[in-house]
């Protein structure tokens, strides 16, 4: 028999869990409106509920199951189990596992939502590297690093933050209080307020029709979508764009050097129109240009399902 994993990604916005079986692929999922801010006790609930109804549509007991694993966006402290700076939810420090493992009647373990997703993509991906980083890009950027072929967690649970390097000293401002991080350039935020400011410039652009006349309603993909119709100012948006994203990667290469830097989140969905031009520029701008081998720069395979995934199969 397969011995079933439940894996829980939540988020800002949603709590969702998936049912995964022994071929590492998810096999019945839900997911409810996470409604934060709210008590942690509240959360921990809904996971249970979660949890359970998962077991019960697939006719298994709690016996059945290997292991239950969550994803959390924030820092997950191993050593006490606490959730610590989840700003979105707004948990300061939380006994986490503690009060969902008192729910659940079961072992819980817990990770970064980032580590997570990086942890499911690296196992799906059969990847027979021992070196994988991935860099995340939605509302901020996110990561994880596998080494030796183990998540790297940091001393205290908060590694590959690579959203919060700086890309440019005393640049733009950052949420997190510094200037000129990679995430207040690079990520699908920073696009939508590049894409904003180039509107307030002129109307000389597709990106007032693809958006109704509305700035508000652009999202990341509309630069995208303007771009792929031949507009000017969407294809010189990107040029930007994918030089301020290469100039991460390329920070992240010149660091860890891995085998994979697998790049997913919500603007990875842009396929090769993101893929190209960031290959093309960071390869110019690593240190290791003239290496025989260098890091393989790919696309992320299980788009929302990875933080489910990886969860599933965080190890304790």
């Amino acid at each position: 028999m397969h011995m079933y994993r439940i894996g829980i990604d939540l988020g800002g916005t949603s709590i969702a869990a998936g049912l995964v079986d022994g071929s590492r692929r998810i096999v019945d999922k839900l997911s409810v409106p996470t409604n934060a801010p709210r008590p942690m006790a509240g959360i921990a609930d809904d996971m249970a509920a979660l949890t359970e109804e998962l077991l019960a549509r697939n006719g298994l007991r709690r016996e059945g199951l290997a292991a239950v694993g969550v994803g959390v966006p924030g820092t997950a402290n191993r050593e006490n189990g606490h959730l610590e700076d989840a700003n979105n939810l707004g948990f300061d420090d939380e006994p986490f596992v503690s009060v969902l493992e008192e729910r659940l009647g079961l072992p819980v373990r817990f990770g970064n939502d980032a580590n997570a997703a990086a942890w499911g993509e690296y196992q799906v991906s059969g990847s027979r590297e021992d070196s994988f980083v991935m860099m995340t890009i939605g509302t901020g950027i996110g990561g994880g690093v596998i080494l030796n072929g183990k998540l790297w967690d940091g001393v205290n649970g908060a590694a590959a933050e690579f959203g919060h390097m700086t890309i440019r000293y005393d640049g733009a401002p950052c949420t997190c209080g510094r200037a000129g991080c990679f995430e207040a350039y690079a990520s699908a935020t920073a696009l939508i307020r590049q894409a904003r400011e180039r509107m307030a410039a002129g109307r000389d652009t597709l990106l007032w029709k693809l958006c109704g006349g509305e700035p508000d309603r652009v999202e990341a993909r509309t630069v995208f979508e303007g771009a792929a119709a031949g507009d000017g100012a969407c294809r010189a948006l990107l040029d930007v764009y994918t030089t301020y994203l290469a100039e991460g990667a390329a920070n992240i290469v010149n660091l860890f050097q891995p085998a994979v830097l697998c790049v997913g989140g919500g603007v990875s969905r842009a396929g090769e129109a993101l893929l190209t031009p960031l290959r093309e520029k960071t390869a110019k701008r690593i240190y290791s240009k003239n290496a025989k081998r260098n890091t393989r720069i790919t696309l992320a395979q299980l788009d929302n399902d990875a933080g489910i995934i990886g969860a599933a199969l965080l190890e304790p």
